[in-house]
C-alpha cells in the first residue's frame, strides 16, 4: 500500500493563503485533497491526475485552490487563496492507482491510501 504523508496546514486569517503539500511513497494516478469538518461529511476538494495533469475542483473552492505537482517525486501542492472560515477543516490527502488509468475520482471510496491530516483554521 502507498504511504502517504501531509505537511503544511495552520492557522490563517480570513483572506489569507495557506499551502499543503502531499507526499507519496510511490507512484499514483489519482492524488487528491479531501477535508472534513466537525459535523460534516468528508469532501473532495481537489484531484490531480495523470494524463497531462488534468485537475478538477469542489465547487466550493474553484477559483481560490489549485492543486499542482511539485518538483519532488510523487508530491502535489494544493495553494490555498482567499481562504474563508467556512475553509475550516481537516485536510487528508489521499493516493490510488485507478482503473481504467483515465479515470480522475473526488469520490472518497475510491481511495485506499490516506495520510494523517493537516488542519486548516481560517479565523474571521
Amino acid at each position: 500500500q502507498v504511504q502517504v504523508v501531509e505537511s503544511g496546514g495552520g492557522s490563517v486569517q480570513a483572506g489569507g493563503s495557506l499551502k499543503l503539500s502531499c507526499a507519496a511513497s510511490s507512484s499514483t494516478n489519482n492524488m487528491a485533497w479531501f477535508r472534513q469538518a466537525p459535523g460534516k461529511e468528508r469532501e473532495g476538494v481537489a484531484v490531480i491526475c495523470a494524463g497531462a495533469g488534468r485537475t478538477y475542483y469542489a465547487d466550493s473552492v474553484k477559483g481560490r485552490f489549485t492543486i499542482s505537482h511539485d518538483n519532488a517525486p510523487n508530491t502535489v501542492l494544493l495553494q490555498m487563496a482567499n481562504l474563508k472560515p467556512e475553509d475550516t477543516a481537516m485536510y487528508s490527502c489521499a493516493a490510488e492507482n485507478l482503473w481504467p488509468a483515465s479515470r480522475c475520482s473526488l469520490r472518497s471510496y475510491d481511495y485506499r491510501s490516506w495520510g494523517q491530516g493537516t488542519q486548516v483554521t481560517v479565523s474571521s
